[in-house]
């Protein structure tokens, strides 16, 4: 594999997103050009396909850590591909995805149900359904004193939304809501109701199949 150095002007990914534009650009000279060099030893391009092979096997578990066990990409540009993907992933959420029943809340969140701990997870509205985010308020195992009101809702504030949804998994698998499912639903609807950003549904997911709060009446 030839090196950056090596490579015709043409070749070369920024002077080929120049000419061709982004979409022209395989996915490691997209990810060379956000890097933009690479070290000692390795040049960019190959630590740009070790990069986007870690992205292609493992994408939806992918983190900080992970890519830091990449020889040559240090905190800083790893924290730059973390950042870029978030990014990416809130304009893609925010412009082509809707959520319309329970059953697109859990397609969205199916991921969670193979977690081991549970995840304590919200998704922002706006008035014509779009999601505007997703975020994981809190790990761990749910009580009434641990999901404070005011975690759930702070960033739902800051997103202007005009609804919520909420959401769970049960690592048990078993989709039936506990006593204190109840109760955090019953008091985060008032909330909802005092702050005027609807409430729209609580789901539990599990692998097979989910409970929402809003179709069996709970809501």
């Amino acid at each position: 594999m030839k090196t950056i150095k090596e490579l015709n002007s043409f070749d070369k990914p920024r002077e080929k997103l120049k000419a061709k534009g982004a979409k022209a650009l395989k996915n490691e000279e997209l990810m060379a050009i956000l890097l933009g060099s690479g070290i000692k030893g390795k040049d960019v391009r190959k630590l740009s396909k070790e990069i986007t092979a870690l992205l292609d096997s493992n994408f939806d578990n992918i983190s900080l850590e992970s890519l830091s066990q990449i020889y040559g990409l240090g905190a800083a540009k790893a924290s730059q591909i973390i950042a870029a993907i978030e990014l990416s992933k809130r304009y893609l959420i925010r412009t082509n995805k809707k959520i319309l029943c329970a059953n697109d809340v859990y397609e969205e969140l199916k991921s969670y149900t193979r977690k081991t701990q549970e995840y304590f997870l919200t998704i922002t509205l706006d008035g014509a359904s779009h999601i505007i985010n997703k975020r994981i308020v809190f790990i761990g195992t749910l009580n009434q004193s641990l999901v404070h009101p005011r975690e759930v809702f702070a960033d739902a504030i800051a997103d202007r939304a005009a609804g919520i949804i909420i959401a769970h998994n049960h690592p048990s698998q078993t989709p039936t809501p506990s006593q204190a499912d109840i109760n955090i639903t019953n008091c985060l609807k008032d909330v909802a109701n005092l702050i005027g950003i609807e409430l729209l549904d609580h789901i539990i997911l599990t692998k097979n199949s989910y409970f929402s709060f809003s179709e069996e009446g709970y809501l």
